[in-house]
């Protein structure tokens, strides 16, 4: 079956759960569910795990929505290369991880469908189906994917005219078909290195990260607001206490709403002159977006 007929049989069901689900608890507790640490205020923490990250190599990582599975992965040390890890809940207790083939997946509210990349996968009574490919409206797709409640698709892309540096876009489901790609206004495309959005499952704000001329050092998160005639409101800078002289980047909301996590960390240079990136997990309350929600 095509992706488009796919997306268009689930995505009653997605929108339903969505609507009726988002924010509620699931059956595990607080401790179960993020592995016994404790929540954040409005101040961003360190999450880091000793359950994930025995070593301290854990850099950052996705859970289902009924925060049963987490995905997430290892780097330095002894991980040469970044390493892809599963690690499930089952019979009361987490563990152990094992390693996967599937790379930075983001989920639909109900679960049924994980996708990354131009890639998708379903869920089976056996775990998840062999990668599909997502359709030509992708193909440009860079670094970062979001997926609203209602369907649309929210990524970065290149363009050779870009020079690399990235926009933001989206595509909806019309008709059973993804349209091509719509280029975002200058309210969110301003700035290098645009990448690693997040559509609030309503589209009613937008967060990504990019490097712009009033940040706090490197690359800073950003979030935009809708108006309520559909506009985009201009981009506002998140803050020092979210924003550092470091790099923060790849910003996500949970799936019960109630936390907001991003990588904070910075490119190092090795001894023989190549780049590497040492990053790590951070989580804060997310009361914080709606403390910058503009006031009707």
């Amino acid at each position: 079956m095509k992706r488009i007929g796919i997306f268009a049989i689930l995505l009653p069901s997605i929108m339903a759960v969505s609507s009726l689900s988002y924010g509620k608890d699931t059956p595990l507790d607080l401790k179960e569910r993020y592995f016994g640490e404790s929540a954040p205020g409005l101040v961003p923490k360190l999450f880091d795990p000793k359950i994930v990250s025995p070593q301290g190599r854990f850099e950052g990582g996705t859970f289902t929505p009924d925060m049963t599975e987490f995905y997430f992965t290892r780097k330095n040390g002894k991980y040469k290369k970044r390493t892809f890890f599963v690690t499930q809940y089952i019979n009361n207790r987490w563990g152990p991880e094992v390693e996967t083939d599937i790379r930075w997946p983001q989920f639909s509210a109900d679960g049924t469908l994980l996708y990354g990349g131009r890639e998708y996968r379903e869920r089976t009574d056996t775990g998840w189906s062999a990668a599909k490919k997502q359709g030509v409206f992708l193909k440009n797709q860079a670094h970062g994917i979001s997926l609203s409640s209602n369907g649309t698709y929210y990524f970065a892309f290149f363009k050779k005219e870009g020079k690399g540096h990235g926009y933001l876009g989206y595509s909806r489901l019309i008709d059973g078909k993804y349209n091509s790609p719509v280029k975002l206004g200058a309210e969110i495309n301003t700035g290098e290195w645009i990448a690693h959005p997040y559509i609030a499952p309503d589209e009613s704000y937008l967060m990504w990260d990019v490097v712009r001329k009033d940040g706090y050092g490197q690359a800073d998160i950003y979030i935009s607001f809708k108006n309520e005639d559909g506009s985009w409101l201009p981009a506002m800078n998140m803050g020092p206490q979210i924003n550092t002289k470091l790099q923060e980047s790849s910003p996500r909301v949970t799936h019960d709403g109630k936390y907001l996590f991003f990588s904070r960390g910075e490119w190092q240079t090795r001894k023989d002159g190549s780049t590497n990136w040492v990053g790590k997990s951070y989580w804060v309350d997310a009361q914080v977006i709606e403390r910058l929600r503009p006031k009707p």
